[in-house]
Order: structure tokens, then sequence, then C-alpha cells
């Protein structure tokens, strides 16, 4: 055997090796898609015009206080559609104080002021930047969420050409309900006092304000899980927003039963110490997301850390705990499109997959044996290398095997094949030309080359827009398709030529090959 020979048969029991050694134990390092493996998938709309109305509520807040302080009267300020303010009944004395609030401290807005009305507009520029981080802040929340929730190989990622929607994949949940409230959950929790109440109805609670409540004040309904139905009246400010809390725990309450403990920073500490020195005796109020989860009396003044009482469940706790720590949501999600896949249906998926893999393979090598005789046996040889190459590279990436991977699988099967019957049809042409076999072998591998490259490269670079402008499974049909691709033209053209220079390359005289 020369040299050359040598290094070629080396290179290739090192390659089949190192594939092999790579792959084991192939049910731990290739992981199986949602549609194999069973799950959810969402795709998650942000409703960003919702994050700019919280922005604009925010700001009437302000002015408010601005207002307040420089003695400006007004008859109110309102938010007109997500993105606008509106205040009436200004005086025409305040006009230069107003613009000088507006000037110094509403750079984000543009104003307009005619008579006894001023009217701001939130700057395009500002209103994008503020819906390109809402779209951030909640994708960053939602993985924060499934990452404590503790599923494995999740896909979250943005989807659409707006960039507004966010696309979660969950593989192996048996619970899509609790996650999806998980991840649903604005987890928007606020510390209120409570003016009056309970009411049974929101009339009742109505009643003593003749039908219409002052604008600092609320009306909130309890959570039936954790008080009785019904309606409190409550003040309208916060007096600890969610954003001081610092950490959110597991407790339990002075019964042993499950309960929510809650630590402030060091602003909420200050604020909540000196809301509660001055209000022992009055009750207090916990809401989380609109809905008042505990009320509670003020017994004696309370810095940093407390507890939320309520008829919880210990995975009730762990839910509102991991909401908790991984912060609120800047606005409502909307589901957009919402599938899930049993696990029953994944194994079935796996089971036609693999029948359709090798049901391919089987009538494929019956063509080749028949169509090309021996030739046809170095062919097969070769296509099996190309599946342990195939299979050791995914593994070694651990990559996640899905439905339109083994797709991508069965076409790098034919692809491989593809490559084979052009070599061996460009020997038979070069045999029925009159050149012996061995020089019709050389001339086949060399004049089927640049045909095959050139199929393989095409088909290479459409897989690599896939990949790119693709979701979930079709990128991870582009990968197969491209590792398979690339294990092909070492297979068919690489390995495939050493088989034939070990078959007839020694032989002195050969007259014939079996082609």
């Amino acid at each position: 055997m020369d040299k050359s020979m040598t290094w070629k048969i080396g290179l290739i029991v090192a390659v089949v090796a190192l594939s092999i050694w790579l792959m084991w134990p192939l049910d731990k390092k290739l992981n199986l898609g949602l549609d194999l493996k069973g799950g959810m998938h969402l795709i998650m709309e942000v409703e960003t015009d919702e994050a700019i109305a919280i922005q604009a509520d925010m700001s009437i807040t302000q002015l408010k206080g601005l207002f307040r302080d420089g003695s400006i009267k007004y008859e109110k300020v309102v938010r007109r559609g997500f993105n606008r303010i509106e205040i009436t009944g200004t005086l025409l004395d305040d006009e230069r104080k107003i613009k000088d609030i507006l000037d110094d401290d509403f750079r984000d807005w543009t104003y307009t002021v005619g008579g006894n009305l001023v009217s701001l507009a939130l700057r395009p520029n500002i209103e994008q930047q503020l819906r390109d981080q809402s779209v951030d802040q909640a994708l960053e929340t939602i993985r924060n969420r499934v990452d404590e929730f503790g599923v494995a190989e999740p896909t979250i990622q943005k989807e659409g050409l707006a960039g507004d929607k966010i696309l979660i994949e969950l593989p192996g949940i048996d619970n899509p309900e609790r996650v999806k409230s998980l991840i649903k959950s604005t987890a928007m929790l606020e510390f209120r006092s409570v003016v009056s109440g309970p009411f049974l109805t929101e009339e009742a609670a109505l009643k003593d304000y003749n039908g219409k409540l002052p604008e600092d004040m609320e009306i909130v309904k309890t959570n039936p899980r954790r008080l009785e139905k019904g309606f409190y009246v409550l003040k309208a400010a916060t007096v600890v927003p969610g954003k001081d809390l610092k950490s959110a725990r597991r407790a339990q309450d002075e019964y042993g039963a499950p309960a929510v403990g809650f630590s402030f920073n060091a602003q909420g500490s200050t604020q909540f110490e000196k809301f509660t020195a001055a209000n022992i005796g009055k009750q207090l109020s916990i809401v989380l997301d609109d809905r008042i989860e505990s009320v509670a009396t003020v017994q004696d003044v309370i810095s940093g850390d407390g507890i939320i009482h309520g008829r919880f469940t210990v995975d009730e706790v762990d839910d509102i705990v991991l909401v908790l720590r991984s912060g609120a949501l800047p606005a409502p999600l909307k589901y957009i499109e919402e599938r899930t896949i049993g696990p029953s249906l994944g194994a079935d998926s796996i089971r036609k997959g693999l029948m359709a893999c090798f049901g391919g393979l089987l009538l494929v090598v019956l063509f080749m044996l028949v169509y090309y005789k021996a030739a046809g046996l170095n062919s097969i040889l070769a296509l099996l290398l190309n599946m342990v190459i195939l299979m050791g590279i995914m593994a070694y990436f651990h990559a996640t095997l899905s439905l339109p991977g083994i797709a991508g699988i069965i076409l790098s099967i034919g692809m491989a094949v593809d490559a084979n019957v052009l070599i061996f049809e460009r020997i038979r042409e070069e045999l029925k030309s009159g050149k012996s076999p061995k020089s019709a072998i050389d001339a086949g591998f060399k004049k089927a080359f640049w045909t095959i490259f050139d199929s393989n490269l095409t088909t290479v670079i459409s897989a690599v827009f896939l990949f790119q402008f693709g979701t979930g499974p079709i990128k991870g049909y582009a990968i197969t398709l491209i590792i398979g691709i690339a294990a092909s033209m070492f297979t068919a053209i690489f390995v495939s030529r050493v088989i034939f220079d070990l078959t007839y390359g020694r032989r002195k005289k050969l007259s014939k090959i079996s082609i």
C-alpha cells in the first residue's frame, strides 16, 4: 500500500472514530425538538401601545406634581389615546410657567399652547425607543421566568418583521396552563392605602361618593382565591412601587400556612417605614396585577421585610415568588399563536420519522445494488459513513432534532446518493468511450466533481438563508441539511474514491469493473 493510500485510510478511520465518540451516548447528546418530545409553542405579541400609555400616565402624575409645586391652576390633565396628553382649564397668566416646566422636564414631548388648552405628544423617536425597550424587557423577563421554572432547552426569541412578537418553545412541559399563567402574569406589585371596604358590589363602594370617586381614589377587586369576593376603595397613589422590591421568597404566616415573603431595597424600606409609622391602626392592601391579594392592619412600624397572607397553596406561593423575582412585564402580552403537543404525539412523530428514514434508506440501497451492482456497495458504505458523520457533528453541537430536521437528514441521504450517481454515470460514459477501467474511474471522479460541488453549493446557499430568516424548526432543518451536504461531499467523493482504489487500484490487469 502506497503512502498516499495510508493517510487517506487513516483519515477516514479517524473521522469515523471521532464521529462515533462524539455521538455516544446519542440520547444524551442529541436533543429532541418540540414536535418530537412534546411541549408548548407560543407566539405572543407585546402590547407596546400599553407600555407607552403607562409612560404617559407616569408623565401625567409628574406633571400634576410640578403644577402643584408651581401653584399653576388647571381644570384637568387627561391622556388622549396612548401617546397624547391634554391639559384643560389653564390660565393665560400661567402660560410662561407652563412652558418653562415643559421645556425643562418634558423634552421627550412636543407641545402646543392655545388659549386654556395645552396639548402634548410623545416624540416619534422616543415612542419607537419605548416600543423597542418594552419588547426587550418583556423578552428578558419571560426568559428569567422560564429559567426559574426549570424548563430545559427552551427557545425564546423575537419574531416577526416588526420585532414586537416573541416566540416561546418549551419542550417537555406537562402543565401548560400553569406555565402560560406564569409567562403572562404582569407581576405589577403595589402597596396601597385602604380608604374603605370591603363592599359586595362596585355600586356599594361608590355610594359614599355619590357615584363618582375622587381622582386620587380607585375601586379594586379582591382576588377571590385569597380573600372574600368583594371590592375596596384604595388610594390611587402607591405607597411603595414594585420596582423597590429587592427579593421575594416562600415563607409561612403565624399559623404555619404558606405565604409570600418579601424585602425592599433601601429606598423602599425608607418609604415603607415612614408610611407605617404615620398609619398605625390603618389598613394597607397588597395589590398584584390589579387584584388585592392581602389586606392587613398596620400594627407597628415596618421597614424592610414583610409577608403576604392569603389562602395560598405551596405551588401558588412558588409561582408568585417566581414572577416577583423575575421582574414585572413592561406591558401586557397577547397570544397570537398557541400549540400544545402531547408526548404521545411526539413519540408517534419519532416512530413515523424513523420509518420514513429507514424506508427511504432501504429503497435507495436496493436501487443502487440493482442498478450499479458492485459499485452500488461502494455508495452504500459511503452513505452509512455519511450518516455516522452527520449524527456525530449534530451530537457535538448538541443540536435539536425535530421533524424538519429528520426531513433534512432524508434529503441529505438523497443528495449523497445523487453525487454517487453522477460519478458512476460519468465512469460509465468514459468506459463506453473506450477508456480503461482505471482511467474511466479517474476521469469519472474528476469530471463529476465540479457538477456535484456547484449543486451542493447552491443548496447550502439556500439553507444559509433559511437559517438566517427562519425560526426554530426551519433553522433545525437548515443546519441538518448543511451538515449533511458537507458530510456527503466527504463520503461521496473522498471515501468512495478510496474504496474504488482499494478495490481496483492494486490489480495489474483490470479489464472491466462492476458498475
